[in-house]
Order: structure tokens, then sequence, then C-alpha cells
């Protein structure tokens, strides 16, 4: 019998605890312990009932999974809930915390399930690419109807108690004292005797489902748009839709069977890598768990625009007061507007309720003194991206918050070291650059100076969970991580329409490939004026094909994007869709005429060979420089920062997967056709010989 699992008597009820912390996950041991102490509870005359519960936070929240790509060990969990299910005398599962995964199909090889009124239960295979290999797609529908078991196994989110209650999926919510609610209900059905009611032969909602013959291709139709690209999805609704179509036995057979396709697909292997990332990417290994923080109880941020009232929003929705700062009463009004209107949106969606926009409301409080920032733990200094402004702002930071507090830069690009050598406290300036919308997506870049303190990074990285960010630590160069591999990524799609593609062609490619919109579709969401005024401030590279002649050119035509209605693609008014140029088409074949560019048909594979490879290639720079501290922390900046699919795990897991042998042998290539900008990074070189791989690092 296995130490994580025990069996105590309550009189004539059995009860089988687990503790196997932090999360009671379902592995070897306890699913030994679970087997044997069941077989002792049923070979014990004195035993009516049994009670399965667990110590700690939560009930069992579902498989190891660092027991997957090893050798499966018996007891297999499907064998483990069988053997719950068959059994003669009532199994109670006592659920507090979270039932995921095959915890939750333990529950549902129990009798009754009984669960306190905080509890959640849910199937988050489908994140790791899997679905629930353990009769949970068989179990579920029999109990809450194909819908709403369709709809808790795709989509992957746990629901509170009260829905799965109400759903069926739980008998009963515990008042009170759990054990002692599970153990009242075991001693009630085992004096009603009779035969206990297992899942596996209920037929009322199968029987439901076989009359609604486009229950599952209307559910298809529904998350074809939040699904795309990937796999686990449609086998979860295949495997669904076997519970229905077969007897119970076969419809575990082809669960089982689609269960193996997925967790041996590349897709799955790219995402539970996703899993382990965001868990890795918190630790910085020169910054101990015990570093003090600093409490950040007020933040100031410095500019009412897009992205200054987007973060402030994101400490308005943790509770934390923001004082909002701009150099005008109009920009100021203008600023609360929008994020009043963006809240506003939220309550007109039922995300939250105009109670809860007022109260967000009320923590920001717009000024126009510099003064009141004397009071605030952190500033964070969000104006436009020019150095000069932003040392101007510091400077005067410097002069009126407190020693203690932390001044912190939203650039996207600038060195955060030359911004803090104008304080004279370096150590506690650092760079937080937010995406935009701020307010909407998860990544942070959290920008380390060559003096940052530790508490101040400690401080960060911790706040970035505090306000449900993913911060990734990352080090000073013109881009950090994000902005760097995007600029080689944009570079080259420009080429390839001075060489011959189109806008179209390039964006269709990349969005195929998974990422949410193309180059140039997303260079017009973000406004061509950006990126022109800063090229012009910097000028164009003197030693290299320059990349941004298109965009610059259509730019100077008041060709903005989106925002003008017209740019790479034209929009109709009021309308998002891009759609192709004639006008653009023309330019595009004129500049290609000035460079003295013969245009040629260019494949779609050379396309995302162009567009992907030369990011691996930066990426493996980064990792040499030590900007990043490791190759899955860039795979998190861009599936978080900037789309890229999880199911392919990021830029650099995708040239793991690839091959780095081949990713090298095809930019030695491109090198040779196209020039030094080709040239392989000594890392992916060192790599690519070895035989290794990035993870391997």
């Amino acid at each position: 019998m296995s130490d994580m699992v025990s069996l105590s008597k309550r009189e004539s009820i059995a009860v089988i605890a687990v503790n196997n912390p932090p999360v009671n996950a379902l592995s070897l041991g306890v699913r030994r312990g679970l087997a044997d102490c069941l077989a002792r509870a049923l070979g014990d005359p004195e035993v009516k009932a049994v009670v399965i519960i667990c110590e700690g936070r939560t009930f069992l929240a579902g498989a190891d999974i660092r027991e997957f790509g090893k050798p499966p060990e018996p007891p297999h969990l499907p064998e483990v809930i069988d053997a719950i299910e068959r059994s003669a005398k009532p199994v109670v599962a006592a659920i507090h915390g979270t039932a995921l995964g095959g915890g939750l199909e333990v529950a549902l090889g129990c009798h009754y399930r009984v669960a306190v009124g905080s509890a959640k239960c849910g199937f988050p295979e489908v994140k790791l690419g899997l679905l629930p290999g353990a009769g949970g797609t068989q179990r579920a529908p029999r109990l809450m109807g194909v819908k709403p078991a369709l709809e808790l196994i795709v989509n992957g989110e746990p629901i509170p108690a009260a829905e799965a209650e109400r759903l069926g999926l739980l008998d009963q919510i515990v008042e009170g004292d759990l054990l002692e609610g599970a153990v009242a209900l075991a001693r009630k059905v085992a004096a009603g005797g009779g035969s206990p009611p297992r899942t596996s032969q209920l037929t009322e909602e199968i029987e439901k489902a076989k009359s609604q013959p486009d229950v599952f291709t209307d559910f298809e139709k529904s998350i074809v748009r939040k699904r795309r690209g990937f796999e686990a999805p449609l086998r979860c609704i295949e495997a669904v839709k076997a519970a229905v179509d077969l007897p119970f036995e076969q419809g575990m057979a082809k669960e089982r069977e689609l269960f193996a396709r997925c967790v041996t697909s590349d897709q799955s292997a790219a995402q539970r890598h996703v899993f382990f990332a965001e868990r890795e990417v918190a630790k910085v290994p020169d910054v101990p768990k015990d570093t003090p923080l600093i409490p950040v109880r007020k933040v100031g941020i410095i500019g009412a625009g897009t992205m200054g009232g987007g973060i402030s929003m994101c400490f308005a929705n943790a509770g934390i007061p923001v004082l909002l700062l701009d150099r005008s009463r109009d920009l100021l009004d203008g600023g609360v507007r929008i994020i009043a209107k963006n809240y506003g949106s939220t309550v007109k969606k039922g995300q939250i309720s105009q109670e809860e926009m007022e109260k967000r409301m009320g923590l920001i409080t717009p000024t126009l003194d510099y003064g009141g920032l004397a009071g605030v733990d952190l500033v964070i200094e969000a104006v436009f991206e020019e150095m000069s402004l932003k040392k101007e702002i510091f400077g005067k930071l410097d002069n009126v918050c407190r020693p203690d507090a932390i001044m912190a830069t939203n650039t996207s690009t600038l060195d955060v070291n030359e911004i803090a050598r104008v304080t004279s406290r370096p150590e506690q300036v650092i760079g937080l650059h937010f995406f935009s919308p701020a307010h909407v997506m998860r990544l942070l870049e959290i920008v380390r100076g060559e003096r940052t303190s530790k508490p101040v990074i400690a401080t960060s990285m911790s706040l970035a969970r505090q306000i449900r960010k993913i911060g990734v630590l990352v080090g000073v160069c013109h881009g950090f991580v994000g902005n760097r591999m995007l600029y080689q990524y944009t570079r080259e799609a420009s080429f390839l329409v001075e060489e011959g593609a189109l806008p179209q062609q390039v964006d269709r490619v990349i969005t195929d490939f998974g990422l949410p919109m193309g180059p140039f579709a997303m260079g017009d969401l973000a406004g061509l004026d950006v990126g022109w005024r800063v090229r012009k401030a910097r000028g164009k590279p003197k030693d290299e094909r320059y990349s941004g002649t298109i965009g610059d050119r259509l730019a100077e035509q008041g060709r903005y994007g989106q925002k003008t209605g017209k740019g790479h693609y034209r929009y109709e008014a009021g309308s998002r869709t891009p759609i192709p140029d004639p006008e653009v088409e023309k330019l595009i074949i004129e500049i290609s005429r000035e460079l003295r560019i013969e245009r040629r048909e260019i494949g779609d594979q050379v396309i995302l060979k162009r567009c992907i490879y030369p990011m691996i290639n930066e990426g493996a720079k980064i990792l040499e420089e030590g900007i990043a501290l490791r190759s899955s922390d860039i795979d998190i900046i861009w599936i978080y920062g900037y789309g890229f699919p999880s199911y392919r795990g990021g830029p650099m897991h995708y040239g793991d997967s690839v091959g780095l042998g081949n990713v090298y042998d095809q930019i030695c290539k491109f090198r040779e056709e196209h020039g030094k900008l080709w040239e392989p990074a000594p890392l992916l070189r060192r790599l690519a010989e070895q035989g290794k791989r990035f993870s391997d690092m």
C-alpha cells in the first residue's frame, strides 16, 4: 500500500484519504494506494460504504504530467476508476479545492459526488493538447448531457460547484464539514440498499443526443474561430460523439485510441512545453526566493494615452489605487473617457457589473501635479518612445519620488540603462514593457538594468502575478527580446514583397501557420506612421539592405493603416477586414523596379522559412548574449505577446521540433542567396553540429 493514501473507518464507513502534496496528482503511488485501499475496504464485512477524500488544499487535481512520455506502470487510471465504479458498496467522492482532469474522472467513477461550495470541477486536458483519457468523455455526457459536456471538455475551464450541481455533475453541496457531510450521505445510501448507480450505465442523456443529430456539427462550427489550428478540441468532440454512437466499452476504447494519438502528437508536446515554461519563467537564478519585496500599495502612471490608460486598468483591476498623470487636462480627460469606455464594454459583455466598474474607476485618480507622485510606491512612465522625453521625466521623478520607490519605464525598445543614468538611484529603475492593449495582453517584459536591485526585480516579478500578467525577465538591448526578434520577421516579410510576393500571400502563409494575423495586417493595426517616424529619427542603416521602403512610402501617402482606412490594405468604414488594394500592388511593383529587383514567384514554404527562421536565429543570439535566461522564456514572450500559436510551442521550441540542423542548413543557404543578414548565430551552429536542441541547454 502507498504511503500517499491511507484507510480509516468511521464506524461502518471506510474513508480513503489521499495525501500527495502539493496538488494530490494521480501519480503511480496514488493510483496503487487507491486500488489497494479500495480492495481492503471492499473485503471488510464491517464496511458498508466508502468515502474518497483528499488532504491538503485540493481534491485530486489530475494526472502527474511528469509521467508523460514514460512507459505506463499499472494500475492504470481507467482500471482504478472501473474498480471504483464496479464496487458493490457505494462510493462517495468528497471534493474540495479542484477536481480536475483525472481527478474529476475518479469522481465520475464514484457513485455519488459531494463538494464544498468553493470547489471547482473541470477538464483542462485540452490545454495540453490532450483529451480526458480515463472515461471523462464517456461518463460526463451521461451525467450532464452532451452539450454541457462538450463545453466543459473542449473549453478546458473549470466550473464552480453550484453550476456543477445544476448540471448534474454533483449530487450535493455540503455546508459545514466536508467529511462529515460525505459520511452522512454514505450512511444514508448504504442504508437504502440496492445496487449503487453506475455512471456508465446511464442512458437518458445519450438517448436525448441521438434525437439531436446536429449537436456535434453545430458545436464544432461554434469553436472554429477560437480554436483555429488546434487538433485536441476536434479529438475531444470525436470522443464525446463516441459516447453517443457506441456502447460504453467501445466508447472507452475509442477514447483511449484518441488519447494515444493526442499524447504522441507534436501539438501536445508543444503545449506541454508551454505548460512547464510558464512555471519556469518565474525562476530567476540569482534572485533568491527570500529576497525582500517592496510593498506596492499605490501606483503612479505617467501618460494617459492608450498604453498609460491600459496599464492603469491593470492595477485598478487588481484593487491597487492609481494616480494617472499627464501634461494637460484635455489629455487626462480623454484618457479617462477611453478607460471608462473600455470598462463599459466589459459591463455590456457581462464580464463585470456596473458596480464593479464604478469601483475600479474610483481607484484611478487623474492629476496634473508631479508632486502627487511623492506618495506612490511604483511609478511607470508610459509616454511616446523618445529618449529625450523619457530622460526629462525620469529627472523629475528622481526629485519627487521616495528613495525606496520603484521607477519603471514602459519603453519597448530604448536603453533602460541610459534612462536610469539620469537618476541618482539607478538601482531603483527597471523596464516594465506592457503589450498593447495593456489591460488585455498577458505578457509583461521585465527589463533588468545593469544596476537594477534584486528587491526591485523580485517585486516586479511578484507584481506581474498580482496583476495577472506573465512576467518574463530580460536584459537590455534594442527591442529587448520580443521586438528585437520581431524586426527580423518583418524585415524578411518586406523583402519577400519586394522580391515577388504580395502582402496578402505573406499574411495568408503566416495565419495558416497559426499566428492571429500576418505582418502586414499587423502593421496596419499598429499604425504604419509609428515605425515610419522611428525610422526617420534613426536614419537608414548604411551597411545593410533597408527593409522599411514599402511601409515608408505608404506612410508618406498618409496610408497609416486601419486608422486612416488605408495601409497595406484598404478597409471599409467601421470594418477591420483587410481588402487587397491594386494601388498597393502597383506601388510594390514600382519599388521593385526602382530597386532593380526582378520579381519572381515565391512559394509558401519559402515564405514561411524566410519569416520564422530569422526569429529562431536571432533568439539564439539573444540566448548567447544572456538577454534571455532560457529558450523557453523566449517562447513565452512570443506566445503571450505576439500570438505565436501555443500548439507550435513558441519559435525556439518550433526550431527544436523542426531540427536545429535543418534550420541551420537552411539559414546557410539563405546566406548564400541573400548575404550577411543571414549569418547563422554561433550558438545555433554549435547546437546543430552537436545534434542538440535549445531545450538541452
